[in-house]
């Protein structure tokens, strides 16, 4: 049964129909807003996956075609999940996973390919509603729909869904996802906005998502199927009873690490587990089971009656206090840049590179096509952090998400289209309890100042966490591994001290309300400011000057007139300016020529190079020119690399002058006057000038003649039959 329902967004309307494509899958829709058009579909196994977890992949894939073009490199076709697939496939994944029944397991995939892209229309938000809306009239246990929006902040104003013209102007990148009742997830990137704009901000989204919601409301009321029965697991009230009889007490004092670190802790929770479960017998798999089920479940309970009743953290520490940071740059001694953040158990060594236009990366964008990325940031997540073995490979879409977050938080200080060096970030963590990203994040701002890059100010970030029930909910600042693993929400922050920079929400409950979000906010906004004076007591301010190992770079602009004759035929002229001097040298179309060289001098000497090609002739100025070619009017002499001026055999000499070659050699250096140059490039050269300026100057006669030349009697009297 085909159905189509449209609902007005942004101003724009946004359509979710069914019933006519991927008919097989469990749900399948296809968004439309303007020209761009997504299709999602949701799939569940039939039977319960034997894993014991809920097995949920999303992928979300943007095709070449959806925007007419062919996808680049060899294969000419799409190749493995691109960094911007990735993030978008999380974004997707992280407001669904928690909404689906307790209880249900089976392994569910949910597919998002953006089959028709246009200029204006960004499919990732449209995948998002997508997929809750897929999952929705399906018989997959899902219940409450979700929805996503991007807010923008355009000249002081909130855009919902802004276009991407839009967004090139906007200080605010906000996705934010919710149901009907609260705010479930949000990703932002941002210029220096403040907390209150955006708790703003994050309220105006979730008025339109409400919208959303119910218009998938309507589209189940037609066409949803009815819901697959789910029966959660409960616990044995008896193994309850007596496990939580014997050991609550050891349970509490083994997660408690004040004075010790985690690993230790985490070994004697180990071991009362095995004791644990090593009360039932092996021949009964179930008991043993429910055993460990239970040994789960008491560890989260005391976690949270320590937060919400006894106001107590694990590690003893306050709501809003955060671990001990010890913080060290110029770490690594060829690196660019380096710094080595510490903030209790977790750790990141994170460097600075800077490079030349030649290390731009190259991007393939639904909307622009082909773009350049000057600056980069790798995450890496080392096993090791955790005293884990683990395989060593390609990044995994974790590393790329809290990467992007770094990126995100990095970017709005970077300094402006002038800085003429490609940049590359790279973080190592070498430990971890706790907010890598963050870790990242101040260890990237040090590392950019101790490379010397003029960043508009330092950039800390911090996680915060939530633990809450029906009455009563705490807010936690510097969050461990526990409290991520056992808490309700990981709330990451990052900005400078004028403002937000990045934002990262993520919520296992329902959701939260505004007054939450703001708390929250608030209260990280004084842990970024305690971090901020922790890192400017280290290095209060970039270095003065670029490392001494990265490239100098020095950057002139040549009219556009002027490329081809710096380029030469066929690249001649600026390869012989490579092989003199040993720089790299860019020239863009606009003009602009970036000079990287492995000292001063020798860019100094390119550079030289380069003016004496671009120079042109001026009026009145005097040259030290070389003839190249000789006529009879007059001879071609080259006063600067490339430029010829004409001097006419009656500028020569300040005597008439019988014949060129008499006066002058291919070759031969000399002194001319510049008379006059024109637009066309014609230039006037003069000699005489030259010579009658020196002869006033000494007080001589001026010549008109020649001297008399020694000759024949034959030609003497030719010479007076002539006058005669």
């Amino acid at each position: 049964m085909y159905i189509r329902q449209a609902i007005s967004v942004g101003g724009r309307e946004l359509s979710i129909e069914t019933g006519k494509i991927a008919k097989q899958a469990d749900g399948a829709v296809m968004v439309t807003c303007g020209e761009t058009v997504v299709l999602v579909t949701a799939v569940a196994a039939k039977e319960p996956s034997a894993r014991g977890f809920f097995p949920l992949t999303v992928d979300y894939r943007e095709y070449g075609y959806a925007s007419g073009r062919i996808p680049g490199g060899y294969f000419k076709r799409e190749g493995r999940p691109t960094e911007r697939e990735i993030v978008t496939s999380r974004l997707i994944d992280r407001p669904l996973r928690p909404l689906f029944t307790e209880g249900f397991d089976s392994e569910t995939q949910i597919i998002a390919l953006v089959m028709s892209a246009d200029k204006h229309n960004d499919p990732d938000v449209l995948a998002i509603t997508g997929a809750s809306a897929a999952l929705y009239i399906s018989d997959i246990p899902f219940e409450t729909p979700i929805a996503g929006v991007r807010v923008g902040l355009v000249d002081g104003r909130l855009v919902i869904n802004p276009t991407y013209q839009e967004m090139r102007a906007s200080s605010l990148n906000l996705t934010v996802a919710g149901s009907e009742e609260a705010i479930v997830m949000v990703e932002a990137g941002a210029k220096e906005v403040s907390e209150e704009i955006m708790v703003e901000a994050l309220l105006f989204g979730h008025n339109e998502i409400k919208r959303l919601c119910a218009l998938q409301h309507e589209l189940r009321a037609k066409v949803g199927k009815p819901k697959r029965q789910v029966t959660p697991v409960t616990l044995d009230e008896a193994i309850l009873q007596a496990i939580a009889a014997d050991y609550t007490d050891r349970l509490r004092a083994a997660l408690d690490v004040r004075g010790r670190d985690k690993l230790t802790s985490y070994a004697e929770v180990d071991a009362l587990e095995k004791e644990v479960i090593g009360r039932y017998p092996a021949d009964a798999p179930d008991q043993r089971a429910m055993a460990q089920r239970v040994f789960e479940h008491l560890k989260e309970k005391i976690f949270r009656e320590d937060i919400l009743l006894n106001r107590r953290r694990p590690d003893g520490r306050k709501f809003s206090e955060i671990r001990p940071i010890e913080i060290e740059v110029g770490v690594l001694p060829r690196a660019h840049g380096s710094a080595l953040f510490t903030r209790g158990e977790t750790q990141a060594i994170v460097t600075a590179t800077l490079g030349t236009s030649q290390d731009v990366q190259y991007l393939d964008d639904l909307e622009a096509g082909e773009i350049k990325r000057d600056f980069m940031l790798n995450y890496n997540f080392l096993p090791f952090s955790v005293g884990e073995t683990g395989r060593m490979g390609s990044p995994g879409r974790r590393e790329v998400g809290h990467g992007a977050l770094a990126h995100r938080a990095l970017q709005a200080v970077l300094p402006t289209d002038d800085f003429p060096y490609v940049t590359r970030v790279v973080s190592d963590i070498t430990e971890s309890n706790g907010s890598s990203s963050m870790a990242t994040v101040c260890g990237g701002a040090l590392a950019l100042m101790d490379a010397g890059v003029p960043i508009k100010a330092p950039v800390a970030g911090v996680a915060m966490g939530l633990v809450m029930d029906d009455k009563r909910y705490a807010v936690l600042t510097d969050i461990a591994g526990a409290e991520d693993h056992y808490g309700d929400m990981d709330f990451k922050v990052a900005g400078t001290r004028h403002g937000i920079t990045a934002l990262q929400m993520d919520i296992k409950v329902k959701g939260l309300n505004a007054q939450i979000l703001a708390d929250a906010l608030q209260q990280a906004k004084q842990g970024r400011l305690y971090i901020l004076e922790k890192m400017q007591a280290v290095l209060p301010a970039p270095r003065p000057q670029i490392n001494p190992l990265a490239p100098r770079i020095l950057t002139m602009t040549i009219p556009v007139a002027k490329i081809r004759d710096v380029i030469g035929s066929g690249g001649k002229v600026v390869r012989g300016i490579v092989e003199k001097t040993g720089c790299k040298i860019d020239i863009e179309d606009s003009g602009r020529v970036i000079i990287a060289a492995s000292d001063q001098e020798a860019g100094q000497r390119a550079r030289a190079m380069i003016e004496a090609i671009i120079e042109e002739a001026e009026p009145g100025k005097t040259y030290l020119g070389t003839v190249t070619r000789i006529a009879e009017f007059g001879a071609f002499v080259e006063i600067f690399p490339g430029t010829e001026g004409l001097l006419h055999i009656s500028e020569i000499a300040n005597y008439r002058v019988r014949s060129v070659a008499d006066e002058l050699k291919e070759g031969q250096q000399l002194m001319v006057k510049c008379l006059s140059a024109d637009p066309s490039g014609k230039i006037r050269l003069s000699r005489r000038a030259l010579l009658e300026e020196t002869s006033t100057s000494n007080g001589e006669t001026e010549r008109s003649a020649p001297p008399e030349r020694s000759g024949s009697p034959e030609r003497d009297s030719d010479r007076r039959s002539r006058r005669r």
